[in-house]
């Protein structure tokens, strides 16, 4: 699978370079973002910007994998998702449930947010 990687201070973007996320890749993909649960930076961006058709198992897996963060406090923010990738997670129902954004910037402010918030409750938290 061909990924790009760039790390920043507080979190990881991930650009997928596949126009095909097909259901024998899931595995892979799955196997790659999970990894990332046990980084010293575990919060994701998931750039889809390149990403033109995805099967309907790699997209429950991203929904799942994105879950799995958010219940080990961590953030996973998908972005740029192109208009058929979309309509892929619409019709299986997961736009609902997964964190989305039209752009990667915007991903950034969501994961800027989260860590704010994460700070916060964790300062309230230790005051009870």
């Amino acid at each position: 699978m061909n990924v790009k990687i760039d790390t920043k201070e507080k979190f990881t973007v991930i650009g997928l370079n596949e126009p095909d996320i097909s259901a024998n890749m899931t595995a892979e993909m799955g196997n790659l973002l999970s990894s990332f649960i046990k980084k010293t930076i575990p919060h994701l961006v998931l750039n889809m910007s390149q990403v033109k058709n995805i099967s309907d198992d790699a997209a429950y897996s991203i929904a799942t994998i994105q879950h799995e963060f958010y219940e080990k406090n961590f953030s996973f923010v998908i972005c740029a998702l192109t208009e058929l990738v979309e309509a892929v997670f619409e019709r299986l129902e997961l736009m609902e449930v997964i964190n989305v954004t039209p752009t990667e910037s915007e991903a950034w402010d969501i994961v800027q947010m989260e860590e704010i918030e994460r700070e916060l409750l964790g300062g309230f938290d230790e005051e009870e």
